[in-house]
């Protein structure tokens, strides 16, 4: 037999009629199984498991199933659940809950109450140690909700902020997109699937993964597989996705820069964010958020992104909803860059014509700031211009030239420039072109002109071990410092041996520089002093207490890259209009896929102007990274 409530209640106010005070008594009995019953119900839904409770009228099974659908739509929130009160009467006894959702990204919470029931235990069930059973109802978890009702999360769009450049130019922005994808709400779930396979056929993108996003995602999901700026989305998707019933191209816009290769690795790109951001900042990202998810826009994001609004909806399968709680949209900030954009697209289109991974930087010298940081498409979408590491080859004899001068060595100094030079048992040797009538002995300007690393090699004793590293420091080169963005600013560590040093003095041993670390050199020689080079506008950047560059060291090293770029390697720039060029070109052995082979750099300046161009796998510094600064240089002035 079941043991009612109501009999239960009769027989305790017959008890009361004969004995004093025993009526007090079993009501606080059965309000202390009431709220006992209620803290287990608490417990099990705060752990999101209301299945492991027996209930009064449900297989535990099918309240498993009916929770978890009627939260699924909240994107893995984890509500707060406690007993507030309970309420024994002779008809009937509850429980009152109180409910606390983190909802908003500033601690906000949607906090409510609601109303769980229960029957009395049957006599002999032993489970029931409360003496009372919960009554499930999707009511439970919110009032108003019906037999099907579910709780839904939306995010509101929110105007990210842009990414703009010099003279306030615009270089991000919210630009017209078109999201191909399936949208599960107009099909069955297997339909879905065929769907996502003939979506994915259309719009190019991989089936198997897709496919698998489609059927893990909720009944209601839109799940993107491709988004196409709109001017540039096939025609033949635009006009496919119509015969596929489930597929939509939706209309939106996203943070997009003029171009999709326009400073791509650097500035980095927004979309979804993934569950490894959900997991690792939960307080901040929840599932379905848009944010910046590489470089400066992940980095950046939270003065970017601002706050989305988000809402949460009461979803009744009919089609009625009813909106539960809001928290309201907050725009983002603008994040100012040094980038010039008629610059930066001029780098990326030399750039674009050739086939190994190459990089070009331009530094402003009077002011440090970073006007391009291209990379070509070679580089598979790397940031080789701002954190590559790379041997930098002879344009490192710059900072060679300046620890020599300050220990002794003059311009017009005899050097010896022989053919090759052993250190060690190690042959070094001049580059193939090295002009065999210019072997012998030079002065240390025609030396540094001329490129010879015999020269440079054979006057190795005269520096101590960290002569190199703090000459190097005072270009701007081997000192880490945060700068706001992704920035590799090289190493110059003392030699380990003598083969080593005599290596280091022409840039190659342990030395490692990026293009921006020697477009920052150059830029040092220019202005006179050492520059620090910056990114990000209002970032204060604390640079290294190192030896500083004095005027007249600069004016040496002037002198010698002025002659370099007249008559030496990088003649290529004499006859360039307006003011006089400097240059140094350089070339590093590496070993590569096809064996031994050569990275081939150029640095030049002139004018506000300092650039290092760096390709990957070239024949020369000269013949492969000049003719690109030569024309950096032309269409810049």
């Amino acid at each position: 037999m079941r043991r009612l409530s109501v009999p239960a209640v009769l027989l305790s106010l017959l008890l009361a009629a004969c004995s004093s005070g025993s009526g007090e008594e079993d009501d606080s009995a059965a309000e202390e199984g009431v709220r006992a019953s209620a803290e287990q119900v608490a417990a099990a839904l705060v752990e999101g498991e209301p299945g492991e409770l027996t209930w009064a009228k449900e297989q535990s099974e099918a309240v498993a199933t009916a929770y978890a659908d009627t939260v699924a739509g909240l994107g893995g929130l984890e509500a707060d659940v406690v007993v507030d009160g309970v309420d024994v009467t002779e008809t009937d006894a509850t429980a009152t809950l109180g409910w606390s959702w983190p909802i908003g990204r500033d601690g906000e919470t949607w906090e409510y109450e609601s109303r769980v029931f229960f029957a009395a235990a049957e006599d002999g069930d032993e489970a029931a140690a409360s003496g009372w059973r919960p009554v499930w109802s999707r009511a439970i978890v919110e009032p108003g909700l019906g037999e099907q009702g579910e709780l839904l999360v939306r995010s509101d769009d929110v105007a990210r902020g842009d990414i703009t450049g010099a003279r306030g130019e615009v270089l991000v922005t919210q630009r017209p997109v078109l999201r191909f994808g399936i949208d599960k709400s107009r099909v069955k779930p297997k339909a879905a699937v065929r769907d996502a396979r003939a979506l994915a056929r259309l719009v190019d993108v991989a089936a198997p993964p897709f496919v698998q996003r489609v059927r893990k995602a909720g009944d209601r999901a839109f799940v993107e597989a491709i988004t196409y700026r709109k001017p540039e989305a096939p025609d033949a998707a635009v006009s496919g996705v119509e015969d596929i019933k489930s597929a939509r191209a939706i209309e939106s816009t996203m943070a997009l820069a003029p171009t999709k290769e326009f400073a791509a690795p650097l500035l980095g790109r927004v979309g979804p964010v993934t569950a490894e951001m959900v997991e690792e900042a939960p307080e901040t990202y929840q599932a379905g958020d848009i944010a910046g998810v590489s470089g400066l826009q992940a980095r950046y994001d939270d003065r970017l992104r601002g706050n989305p609004g988000t809402r949460v909806i009461a979803f009744d399968p009919g089609g009625d909803e009813r909106e539960l709680y809001a928290v309201e949209a907050s725009g983002g900030e603008d994040l100012a860059l040094t980038l010039d954009r008629r610059l930066q697209r001029t780098a990326e289109d030399l750039l674009g014509s050739l086939g190994p991974a190459a990089s070009l930087v331009a530094v402003r010298p009077s002011d440090g700031a970073i006007l391009a940081a291209a990379n070509g498409p070679g580089t598979g979408g790397q940031n080789h211009a701002t954190f590559g590491q790379f041997a930098p080859g002879s344009t490192f004899k710059v900072v060679s030239a300046l620890a020599l001068l300050r220990n002794g060595l003059r311009p017009d100094g005899r050097v010896d420039c022989p053919a090759t030079t052993t250190v060690d048992g190690k042959q070094f040797e001049n580059y193939d072109d090295f002009p065999a009538g210019s072997e012998g002995t030079l002065s240390f300007a025609e030396a540094f002109s001329l490129s010879c690393n015999t020269a440079f090699i054979d006057e190795r004793d005269r520096l101590g071990d960290a002569a190199l590293g703090e000459a190097a420091a005072s270009l701007g080169v081997g000192e880490d410092m945060d700068a706001g963005f992704p920035a590799y600013f090289g190493q110059v560590p003392p030699p380990a041996s003598e083969t080593e040093r005599a290596a280091d003095l022409i840039g190659q041993g342990k030395v490692l520089a990026s293009p921006m670390a020697m477009a920052t050199a150059v830029a040092s020689v220019q202005q006179g002093s050492t520059v620090v080079p910056r990114l990000v506008e209002g970032v204060d950047i604390d640079a290294p207490d190192v030896p500083g560059l004095t005027g007249q060291e600069a004016g040496v090293l002037q002198d010698l890259m002025r002659r370099t770029a007249s008559d030496g390697t990088a003649s290529i720039l004499a006859d360039l209009p307006g003011p006089a060029a400097l240059g140094k070109t350089g070339t590093a052995e590496f070993d590569g896929e096809d064996g031994l082979q050569t990275h081939a750099w150029m640095v030049g300046a002139q004018g506000d102007l300092a650039v290092a161009v760096f390709v990957e796998v070239g024949a020369s510094g000269s013949g492969t990274a000049g003719p690109v600064l030569e024309q950096f240089l032309r269409r810049a002035g």
